[in-house]
């Protein structure tokens, strides 16, 4: 995972010595730094690099790492049922391959997210006057759904997904506000342009990518970082999305717990407002009584 979400930052050289490593991963690990420069046609000291770029103190460290977490992995193979979907599986196969990797998507993503630089952002939301949400395409869901949670709070929020409005949001931020940037690639210019924007301005600066080397961390002061692997028919609009969500629940719990009694109880006012609106039994099964003819 950390392989994978680092490598478009990764030298050329270095790149190719991750591709090695991505591709066999388990013959890396009991393989010796020569055959694997050799296998990435770049030379030991590269390789070394490599390791050191993507945190782990040398290649001695890096087989460990991997024989690890080839065991793991092998320890999900029963339930692994492979990403690609190919237009000759039956719908039932579909069904279980997106699960299965929506599922691996959540779980991943909860095993690599820094809790500390989590807890800093839930500090900065929680203290923060107003917080600017930028995202765009599939990621303008994700920043919705934000607002809506912060908004039942009480929490001041705006999600933006126009360009223009976004920046001028931006423009008018302050020391004691917080803008959130979410970007699956991370180099979505019209997210990172709107980050940049409230960064200048003082604001407290967030990304939420799956590409913690991408150009928006360039311009946040945190990164919080997803795990999602895209295959055939996900693109960014699925698997992505819901690895982003699980970050904005951990985000919006993290916020909520600091300002629990008034958390509590603009989340009841808010049910009750709309709760005229549902129609037939109540959540407990039994019927809603009728409030006019």
């Amino acid at each position: 995972m950390k392989i994978r979400s680092l490598l478009p930052g990764l030298a050329r050289a270095e790149q190719r010595v991750a591709k090695v490593v991505l591709e066999h991963p388990s013959s890396v690990a009991h393989r010796s730094i020569t055959e694997v420069a050799e296998a990435a046609g770049t030379s030991e000291t590269t390789v070394t690099r490599f390791c050191k770029a993507i945190g782990v103190g040398g290649y001695p460290e890096l087989r460990i790492a991997l024989a690890a977490e080839t065991a793991r992995s092998a320890a999900r193979t029963n339930r692994d049922l492979g990403g690609a979907i190919t237009p000759s599986d039956e719908l039932r196969q579909v069904v279980g391959k997106v699960a299965f990797a929506d599922a691996r998507a959540v779980e991943e993503t909860a095993e690599q997210l820094d809790v500390g630089t989590l807890q800093q952002v839930v500090d900065a939301v929680a203290a923060a006057s107003r917080v600017d949400v930028y995202g765009f395409g599939a990621s303008a869901f994700v920043a919705f759904d934000l607002q809506q949670k912060l908004h039942r709070i009480g929490r001041t929020c705006f999600a933006w997904n126009d360009t223009h409005i976004a920046l001028t949001s931006a423009a008018v931020l302050r020391a004691n506000d917080v803008a959130i940037g979410i970007s699956h690639t991370g180099s979505t210019a019209e997210t990172v342009e709107a980050l940049r924007v409230a960064k200048e301005q003082g604001a407290v600066t967030v990304a939420l990518t799956n590409f913690p080397r991408s150009p928006i961390a360039e311009v946040a002061d945190h990164v919080l970082s997803t795990a999602a692997r895209e295959t055939t028919f996900r693109s960014g609009a699925m698997a992505s999305r819901i690895a982003q969500l699980t970050v904005i629940d951990c985000l919006f719990i993290g916020v909520a717990q600091q300002h629990m009694d008034t958390a509590m109880t603009a989340l009841e006012a808010t049910y009750q407002a709309v709760s005229g609106h549902r129609l037939g039994s109540r959540p407990d099964g039994r019927r809603r009584r009728e409030t006019g003819k």
